[in-house]
């Protein structure tokens, strides 16, 4: 599809404030322009010269415009054309505290106010419900550019930390991308805002004089989508993003008054802009031929939003200040540069492979039930074009052996593959035929190789050359000498001919296998016979073992009516309880451990398998990829309808990895619902153990620690149970901030539905801000001498407590 040329959009959104200079400020009647005049310095009666007066032309003045408004104006047809398939950028550019993090985001508690993002995301996934045709993906990720270092906000969420991953911004076919950048998928509104609001957290942030809040880093949130036809088996597919960007704003430092780590962040946040500029300034210039992207890393990530495949839309948010004219000029100038950049959007179109497979698979279908009706209408006995399977490949072998043996004359043929396998045949059999008498032969001769002066040697020491010098039975023009007898019926014994024989293996190198190679094969045999009767003999100790533990357990003393004098030692008497009053739960303990144990193992063996065809797929993927640029040098074929040709190799690695990914899934759910059994098993094991030993406590407790006046008040109906909790300990609790907040939420949401999206993302954030709260409270707790650690609040007194 042919790309259109188009100009980048530039709008200019004015801070309101109370003190607007309509002097100096001056907006025209189709709010798509704006002048500046400034008074002339006429001190000391010197001559300036200096301009005074400036007119700028864009392609939209938001001035007291409500966020409604301007997304309205601003990107509403950028993300409709994204849901068709072209890219999209949208960039606020700015000074300091002129309000580009209140455009892009909005105000975090307010619904009504909310930002760009968070409206792109409900127009995207509004758009989503009404296109029922097409399944469409969507995915996010968040980027942060701080002090020319990359970050991603969103590393959290994944289980990494931006530390442990070494982002890289590379160039590649498809443009330009993060390497290791997190990409996260989104099935609806609420997710996506969570993780918005949860990247928006652990931007940089501080204080200056201009503004309270100062975003010191730049912020670019990308969204991805995919869209697939659900109706057309079409293998084509649209893919896109939509690129938001949060600068950060350029400083006056004389204005600022920034110092320190702020002056830094400064210095950096200037020095990236400037670069950004000069990148504009080359993409204007029609006769540049290079473009300096690689200067910073906020132009080289920008690289395809500026001058690629891009709707490109420019926000240069100023202040409506007097003070602040000069920054007020050169973010128009800077806009006014982006007008003149022209980008190429256009829909970008992928075909999918399983898709393509799919199709020929269909294709294949239908082309056989052709033959078929064809071989019907001239009367001809049906004809099967499937693969040859293993019966049909063996009848064939049987025929060809037949046939050679002269049992047949000749070998109906009725399709190409059956003429294919009938010489792949004769080769089998001429292969076999050559493996046979080779192996014959050897049985009573030795092979020597005739270019292997060594082993000549070896046999003319000894002795084994006829008159003439020649090897015994050579046979002219042949590779190979063959002896005419077996070296044990010739003269000299049979001891010294097994030791000649014996010399001469040892120096002539054979085809199959050494006798070294034999030797080891037998010493290994002889070990894992050993290792056999090593794991009967350790089946047969654990046997005994068992018998002897339950010859004991059988042994162990009953409890005698009468206490004795001093408490038994606790794993004697864990023993007897065991067998006696715990024996029914030990019983149960027992069964679950055993049934833990055989679900580890089968998890573990579904593991290597899994790992197994993991391998086999990577290296298909590896063959696969080959093929694909293979195919892309030579030329890529396409038929009428514009689908890509593939070759039988290409389309045979294809199959089979649909293959193992079907085994791979099927192999991984199987382990998914095992590792819940075991989770579920390690639960019951852990619950028996710990019902096991607090019934053994209470036990022991009641048989010999406790003083014979209270056996009275611990008997079923006494006032006195072991792991009772008083009364006066259970506390009652008042409705906290959540419920406050989920109650009052219920109430205002009703008079704007839109806005349940929204505010369930903020509960959640709140939620888990609460959580992290509460966690370093307790945990500070636990450092603070004399206080009790809070996992030992609520546990449930003993008996010895109570008394």
């Amino acid at each position: 599809m042919s790309a259109v040329r188009r100009k980048v959009r530039a709008f200019v959104r004015v801070k309101p404030t109370a003190d607007f200079p309509q002097d100096v400020i001056r907006f025209g009647p189709d709010n798509k322009s704006i002048d500046i005049s400034i008074k002339r310095d006429i001190k000391k009666e010197v001559v300036n010269n200096k301009q005074t007066d400036w007119s700028f032309k864009l392609d939209g003045v938001l001035h007291n415009a409500s966020q409604d408004s301007v997304y309205e104006a601003v990107a509403t047809q950028l993300v409709s054309e994204a849901l068709g398939g072209y890219n999209g950028t949208i960039i606020c550019y700015g000074q300091t505290g002129a309000g580009k993090t209140y455009t892009m985001t909005g105000l975090g508690k307010n619904y009504q106010h909310r930002g760009i993002i968070l409206r792109a995301i409900q127009q995207v996934f509004r758009a989503i419900e009404k296109h029922v045709d097409q399944s469409i993906t969507v995915r996010i990720s968040y980027l942060e550019i701080y002090n020319e270092v990359l970050f991603d906000l969103l590393s959290s969420t994944s289980g990494n930390t931006a530390g442990n991953v070494q982002m890289n911004i590379v160039d590649g076919p498809q443009g330009v991308h993060v390497k290791g950048l997190s990409v996260h998928h989104v099935s609806c509104e609420e997710d996506a805002l969570s993780l918005l609001f949860q990247g928006e957290t652990s931007r940089v942030i501080a204080e200056h004089t201009l503004n309270k809040n100062s975003s010191r880093s730049h912020c670019i949130f990308t969204i991805y989508l995919e869209s697939h036809s659900r109706i057309l088996s079409d293998a084509k597919y649209i893919t896109s993003k939509i690129t938001l960007v949060d600068l950060a704003g350029s400083e006056r430092l004389g204005k600022t008054g920034s110092e320190g780590q702020v002056l830094k962040e400064a210095t950096y946040i200037n020095k990236s802009l400037s670069f950004l500029e000069q990148a504009i300034i080359a993409l204007a210039d029609q006769k540049r031929d290079h473009i300096p992207f690689r200067q910073s890393k906020l132009t080289h990530v920008l690289k395809d939003s500026l001058g690629g495949n891009c709707n490109t839309v420019l926000v240069a948010n100023i202040y409506g200040e007097a003070a602040q004219i000069e920054e007020t000029l050169s973010s128009l100038r800077f806009a006014t540069r982006m007008k003149w950049i022209t980008t190429e959007p256009t829909i970008n179109e992928k075909h999918d492979p399983q898709r393509i497979v799919k199709n020929l698979q269909k294709e294949i279908t239908l082309l056989k039930q052709e033959l078929a009706m064809h071989d019907s209408l001239v009367n001809r006995s049906p004809v099967n074009y499937d693969p040859l399977n293993e019966t049909q490949i063996a009848e064939i072998n049987s025929q060809v052996r037949r046939y050679l043996e002269g049992a047949i004359d000749e070998i109906d043929i009725m399709n190409i593959r059956q003429i294919q396998e009938i010489f792949n045949q004769f080769k089998v059999i001429l292969s076999q035929q050559e493996q046979e008498v080779e192996a014959r032969l050897r049985t009573k001769y030795i092979l020597i190789d005739k270019n292997d002066y060594a082993a000549i040697n070896a046999v003319q020491k000894a002795g084994l050359v006829d008159a003439d010098g020649h090897l015994v039975g050579e046979v002219d023009g042949q590779g190979f000498g063959i002896g005419i007898a077996p070296f044990l019926s010739k003269q000299g014994g049979r001891r010294a001919k097994a030791r000649r024989v014996k010399e001469l293996a040892s120096l002539t190198p054979r085809k199959e296998g050494s006798v070294k190679d034999l030797e080891s094969f037998s010493i290994s045999r002889s070990q894992l016979v050993s290792a056999n009767k090593d794991l009967d003999m350790k089946e047969g100790k654990e046997q005994d073992a068992a018998s002897i533990e339950t010859h004991r357990s059988e042994m162990a003393p009953r409890e005698d009516s009468n206490r004795p004098s001093t408490p038994p030692l606790k794993p004697v008497a864990f023993e007897d309880f065991k067998n006696e009053r715990g024996s029914e739960i030990n019983r149960i303990f027992k069964e679950n451990k055993a049934i833990l144990s055989d679900r580890k193992r089968k998890a573990g063996e579904i593991t290597q398998r899994i790992n197994l065809i993991k391998h086999q797929m990577d290296i298909t993927k590896e063959a696969l990829e080959l093929q694909k640029q293979e195919r892309e040098l030579q030329g890529e074929y396409v038929d009428e309808k514009g689908q890509i040709i593939i070759d039988e190799e290409e389309f045979l690695l294809i199959m089979k990895l649909q293959d193992l990914k079907k085994q791979y899934r099927s192999d991984y759910d199987e382990l998914q619902d095992l590792r819940a059994e075991i989770q579920y098993c390690q639960q019951l094991v852990g619950q028996c153990r710990s019902r096991l030993i607090s019934e053994f406590e209470i036990w022991y407790n009641e048989s010999f620690l406790i003083p014979e006046g209270m056996q009275e008040a611990i008997k079923p109906g006494g006032n006195i149970r072991p792991g009772m909790i008083p009364i006066n300990r259970v506390m009652c609790l008042d409705e906290d901030e959540q419920e406050r907040f989920d109650r009052m939420q219920k109430a205002a949401l009703p008079a704007c539905p839109g806005s349940v999206p929204f505010y369930n993302a903020k509960s959640k954030m709140e939620q888990q801000h609460s959580y992290l709260r509460t966690v370093t409270s307790l945990q500070q707790m636990q450092k603070k001498p004399g206080l009790l650690p809070a996992a030992t609040k609520n546990k449930p007194l003993s008996l010895l407590h109570i008394v």
